[in-house]
């Protein structure tokens, strides 16, 4: 629930949720193994879980899996592992992004029964999850979804509803990766030895269970002045089988100014629904607003030159199509 929403007369677990919706499935469940002992906001000390009596658990886990045709496995934090720190005796920060305790333990044990994978995460900060992204078949980010988490969960893992949500933020591989943003400056990305230098997911990504093919983005005017606007517009089609929401970004670029400019800046989005097979239109207007910035003077100005608008379904350089607006 999160530590600031109280307590529901109703409330869904993810176990609830799946049985209830299984039908006739057998639906086998184990805990895997704790994340902190108690795990409420409001208890102050925070009890790691104890290392032997998790991985004891973990291997019971492990022979429930290997009866199973496929995991759901539901891991992340609780209220205790993301919260806020108002005394000595109330922390609420971390030095690591890691999942806590034994449950990157749960995942290679899990994994190595070669059953397929399902992971919801659930979490109120950012975790780095790239043990897990290595290992699971699909990873649905729930964040906190509240009284009726089991039903939602059940809902989309039986395909029930097509998820279409997009990353609002950067998930980065690692703490060490820490400022990890889209919207940077040129010469603010230098890399690490021995890892990437890119995120884990980046803002803006998002699978669903369809796909979708963008088109070439077309300018309705190429050329325009420093007062005037123009329209970029761009096809998306769905190519898988089923309905599905794509989310349309455009991010521009002012590719030469007087000041520091990001890479990207997303500037338009929109939200669309597609039948399989159908194929829509996505138009964003670019007005003198989506090209000015403040210069050296703290003045708010349209600086002419070229601009690199793009257009795709997240802030990663292959997720994007690009096309020239020059300003004169």
């Amino acid at each position: 629930m999160g530590g600031y929403s109280g307590q529901p007369k109703h409330c869904s677990t993810v176990l609830e949720g799946i049985r209830n919706r299984a039908g006739s499935i057998n639906v086998l469940y184990h805990e895997g193994c704790k994340i902190t002992k108690g795990g409420s906001w409001q208890q102050d000390e925070v009890v790691p879980s104890d290392p032997e009596e998790d991985r004891r658990s973990i291997a019971e886990a492990v022979e429930v899996a290997k009866q199973a045709d496929v995991v759901v496995l539901a891991i992340g934090g609780n209220e205790q592992t993301s919260r806020e720190a108002w005394a000595l005796n109330h922390m609420g920060d971390r030095a690591s992004l890691e999942l806590v305790g034994r449950q990157n333990e749960l995942v290679d044990a899990v994994a190595a029964t070669g059953k397929p994978i399902i992971a919801f995460l659930f979490n109120g900060r950012p975790i780095s999850i790239a043990n897990l992204t290595e290992k699971a078949q699909a990873i649905f980010e729930c964040w906190y979804l509240g009284q009726e988490t089991g039903r939602a969960v059940a809902e989309v893992l039986f395909g029930d509803t097509n998820p279409g949500g997009k990353l609002p933020i950067t998930i980065p591989r690692s703490v060490g990766h820490l400022p990890a943003y889209y919207n940077y400056k040129p010469a603010a990305r230098r890399g690490y030895i021995f890892d990437d230098i890119s995120p884990l997911y980046p803002f803006g990504f998002g699978l669903s269970y369809t796909t979708f093919k963008f088109g070439e983005p077309r300018l309705d005017k190429a050329v325009i002045r420093k007062n005037e606007s123009t329209t970029v517009r761009v096809e998306v089609t769905n190519a898988g089988k089923v309905q599905g929401d794509e989310v349309v970004q455009m991010y521009i670029r002012d590719k030469v100014s007087s000041v520091t400019r990001p890479v990207k800046e997303l500037k338009g989005f929109g939200r669309i629904t597609l039948e399989a097979g159908h194929t829509a239109t996505v138009t964003f207007d670019i007005t003198p607003e989506s090209l000015a910035f403040y210069n050296i003077d703290m003045k708010y100005v349209v600086e002419p030159g070229e601009f690199e608008i793009m257009v795709g379904n997240s802030s990663r350089d292959q997720d994007l199509q690009k096309v020239l607006l020059r300003v004169k």
